[in-house]
C-alpha cells in the first residue's frame, strides 16, 4: 500500500499489532514490531531490511536488531495469531503444504539442492513447511517450520570430518542443538499438535499427495482423532470396501498363519475408478470464482466427481479385530473431455457426507496457493537475507502477521486518516 493508504488504515494496524505483540516484555519491542509490519505492508519490490528501512525513513539496524537479536518470542506471536485466526477466520479445514525459497549461496540455514516448487525444478533453496487455517473466503498462514535436510544433521553421518563441518555451519546459523533433520510430514504434525494446544478448532486436514501418499501421516491424523481429505497418487493400493478378509488356511507345514487375509490382491485407485466408469460420477459446483470468462461467465468451478468406499492396503495400517482394514472414501475428479480421472483423494470425512461437501473440502487447498502468492509477491516472505535460524522464523512469522492484517482490512469498514 502507498504511504497515503497506510495513513488511512494506521489505526487498524496499530490495534492488530497491540493484539499480537502484547506479550512483549518491553514496550519498544511492540513499536519495532509495528514498524516492521508497516515495512512489509508498504509498496516496494524488495522487502529485505535495507529497502524497508529506506521507505520507512529509519536506520535499517533498528529492523535488523529487532529480528536477529531482540529477546521477543516469535512462538508467542504465532500463538496469538492462531487465536485470532480461530475466531476471525473460523476455518473449515487446516491445510498443510511447503514452499521453496531459492538461494544463491549456501550459508542460509537449511539450504541444499532439492526440489523447489517456486522454480519447478531442483535448485539451491530453503523449504518452509506451513499450516494454514482456510475457508473459501479467506485463509491465514498460522504456523511455520524450516525444513532441515539430512545434510544439516550432524547426527546423520559417521564421518567425523563431515560431522564437524556440519556442526560449524549450524553454529554460524545459530541452529539449536535439539533441532535436527525431521521429515516434512512430521513437522506438519508437530504444528498441528501445537495449533490444537493453542485452541485451534479441530478441523479436517487437507494436503497434496506429497503428504497424502504417506501412510504414516494419514494414520497419525487418525490417531489424533482428526479427519482428512488428502490427495493421493493414481497408483495407491486399495481394496473395495465390500472385500472381507478370510480366516487363515493351514496347510499342515510351517508356522500356521494367525491373521485373516484378503483373498484378492489390492488394486490401484485408478483401476477402481475406471471400473466404476465415468457415468457413475456426478457434476459438482464447489466454488464460484472471481475470474469470469466468455466460456464461463459465472466463474463457477464445476467438474465430475466419483466417490467410492475403499480400504487402503498397507501393512502398517492397524486392522480391526476381525482382520479387516479401516474404510474411507476414495474421491476422484474426472473432467469432461479427459480419457481418465485426473485427481484422487483419500478421505475419512463422515460416511453420510454429501458429495458436494466432500469435494469442497478436498478442493479447498487452492487457498494455500493464494496465501503463498500474497505472502511472496506482496509481503516479502522470501526476501529475508539474514543467515540465522531465529531470524528466518521471526521474519516468516511477521510476514504472516502482515497477511492477517490484510485479511482483517479487507473485512473492516474503511478507516479515515488521522488529522
Amino acid at each position: 500500500m502507498t504511504p497515503e493508504e497506510m495513513a488511512g488504515v494506521r489505526p487498524v494496524i496499530e490495534g492488530f499489532a497491540a493484539e499480537v505483540f502484547g506479550g512483549f516484555a518491553r514496550r519498544d519491542q511492540g513499536g519495532k514490531g509495528e514498524l516492521y509490519l508497516r515495512g512489509l505492508l508498504l509498496d516496494g519490490k524488495r522487502k529485505s531490511m535495507q529497502p524497508m528501512a529506506e521507505r520507512l525513513g529509519v536506520d535499517h539496524q533498528q529492523l535488523q536488531q529487532f529480528v536477529t537479536a531482540s529477546t521477543w518470542d516469535h512462538v508467542e506471536v504465532r500463538r496469538r495469531l492462531a487465536v485470532w485466526a480461530a475466531g476471525f477466520v473460523d476455518p473449515d479445514a487446516l491445510a498443510v503444504d511447503d514452499t521453496g525459497f531459492p538461494k544463491d549461496g549456501i550459508s542460509s540455514p537449511g539450504v541444499a539442492r532439492m526440489y523447489c516448487g517456486a522454480l519447478g525444478k531442483r535448485a539451491n533453496c530453503q523449504v518452509g513447511v506451513s499450516v494454514h487455517a482456510v475457508t473459501d473466503w479467506t485463509s491465514a498462514a498460522v504456523d511455520w517450520r524450516l525444513f532441515l535436510p539430512e545434510s544439516w544433521d550432524d547426527h546423520k553421518t559417521d564421518d567425523d570430518q563431515a560431522a564437524s563441518e556440519i556442526a560449524r555451519k549450524r553454529a554460524r546459523c545459530a541452529i539449536p542443538d535439539d533441532v535436527q533433520h525431521r521429515e516434512k510430514w512430521r513437522l506438519a504434525l508437530d504444528m498441528i499438535d501445537e495449533l490444537l494446544d493453542w485452541g485451534m478448532p479441530r478441523r479436517p486436514v487437507v494436503a497434496d499427495s506429497a503428504y497424502g501418499d504417506n501412510t504414516a501421516f494419514r494414520q497419525c491424523l487418525t490417531d489424533r482423532g482428526l479427519t482428512y481429505a488428502v490427495a493421493v497418487s493414481a497408483s495407491t493400493s486399495l481394496h473395495p470396501a465390500t472385500s472381507v478378509p478370510v480366516p487363515p488356511v493351514y496347510s499342515g507345514t510351517g508356522r500356521p498363519p494367525v491373521k485373516p487375509t484378503y483373498p484378492d490382491k489390492p488394486v490401484t485407485a485408478k483401476a477402481l475408478i475406471t471400473e466404476a466408469g465415468r457415468s457413475a460420477g456426478r457434476f459438482v459446483v464447489w466454488r464460484h470464482g472471481s475470474r469470469k470468462t466468455a466460456g464461463n461467465p459465472t466463474a463457477t468451478m464445476r467438474s465430475r466427481f466419483l466417490a467410492l468406499r475403499v480400504r487402503p492396503a498397507n501393512r502398517n495400517i492397524p486392522r480391526h479385530p476381525d482382520g479387516s482394514l479401516p474404510e474411507c472414501w476414495l474421491l476422484a475428479e474426472w473432467p469432461t473431455g479427459e480419457p481418465e480421472p485426473t485427481d484422487y483423494w483419500l478421505s475419512t470425512l463422515p460416511t453420510g457426507i454429501r458429495l458436494r461437501d466432500m469435494v469442497k473440502i478436498a478442493k479447498i487447498r487452492w487457498r494455500i496457493e493464494h496465501d503463498y502468492r500474497e505472502l511472496k509477491d506482496g509481503l516479502g516472505l522470501d526476501h529475508f537475507e539474514g543467515r540465522s535460524w531465529l531470524g528466518w522464523h521471526r521474519h516468516v512469522t511477521l510476514a504472516s502477521v502482515a497477511q492477517a492484517v490484510c485479511t482483517q482490512l479487507r473485512r473492516t469498514p474503511k478507516v479515515h486518516a488521522r488529522d
